[in-house]
């Protein structure tokens, strides 16, 4: 067992084994790949494991991780690119000693960037896969959630908390009518893998029912917004159109004001201790919120 671990990783850590070899499975090595709310960790060749440390944060219990298992398992069987959950486990996701788990196929990320165009084309080849999900995701959830977060507890300064608060209110309201099929829910670049076998979406625990604007903010503001980077961004949606897609600019615009105040909620939580790019990124989407009219 690793030794860079904490006391709790090194828990969640031994979890993930536990459970791997009450399926008969043995790991060979201990490669930790990420190490904060979740762990994810190599077990072996082929196996990666994901576990939730925060157990007491707002992804509490299994509901996320069985969203997300039943949206992956339903990706790969329609050839979406995707990276599918292991097939030598049941799917689960599995609870030990209180930690939800699952358990992924192992990818080999090539070093290098992804092509904005390619990215787009990606997402949209996921969405239209998506469109004969059987299993019903709730409606504009990742709004509805970061909403309820505000309103119990203080994450951010009042001035701060009551723009982002209202920001969001005022989304969910212009979002209520738009059409609706099931999305990501957290489509950003950080979780696109360049692999040897092409452009591959991971991380599906947000995924929800809302526009597939929503996804396509998320996936260009950063470009868009926070790096200036337009010609990017409009590769982005030049993919997404290629492959099919079509979008409404005007709820896009909206899901740019709603992507940015979720990301605001969940910044205290993701980054209780942020360093001062972290800090410099979360005054950015709040000056741009507040340039928005009330």
């Amino acid at each position: 067992m690793s030794d860079l671990l904490s006391a709790c990783s090194q828990s969640a850590l031994r979890a993930a084994l536990d459970t791997l070899r009450d399926h008969g499975l043995e790991p060979d090595r201990c490669d930790i790949l990420q190490d904060a709310n979740t762990l994810v960790v190599r077990l072996t060749a082929d196996l990666v494991a994901r576990v939730v440390q925060d157990l007491d944060g707002p992804r509490a219990g299994t509901a996320w991780f069985e969203r997300e298992n039943a949206v992956a398992m339903h990706l790969t069987r329609r050839g979406a690119p995707v990276v599918p959950l292991h097939e030598a486990l049941p799917s689960g996701p599995h609870l030990r000693d209180g930690y939800p788990i699952n358990f992924w196929r192992f990818v080999e990320v090539v070093d290098r960037p992804a092509d904005p165009h390619e990215a787009g084309f990606a997402l949209r080849r996921c969405h239209e896969a998506l469109t004969d999900l059987a299993e019903p995701l709730p409606r504009l959830a990742i709004l509805r959630e970061a909403q309820a977060m505000l309103e119990g507890r203080d994450l951010l300064p009042p001035e701060a908390q009551s723009l982002v608060h209202r920001r969001l209110s005022t989304a969910l309201g212009g979002l209520e009518q738009a059409p609706v099929q099931p999305l990501h829910g957290d489509a950003h670049e950080g979780n696109l893998m360049v692999t040897r076998n092409g452009l591959l979406w991971s991380d599906w625990e947000d995924a929800f029912a809302g526009p597939v604007e929503w996804d396509l903010a998320s996936l260009i503001w950063n470009a868009r917004l926070l790096d200036q980077d337009s010609a990017a961004a409009e590769a982005m949606l030049a993919g997404y159109q290629a492959a099919g897609g079509t979008l409404d600019q005007q709820v896009l615009d909206q899901c740019l004001v709603a992507r940015a105040a979720v990301m605001c909620a969940w910044y205290p939580v993701l980054y209780p201790q942020p360093d001062a790019a972290r800090r410099a990124k979360l005054k950015h989407r709040l000056d741009w919120l507040a340039t928005y009219p009330d």
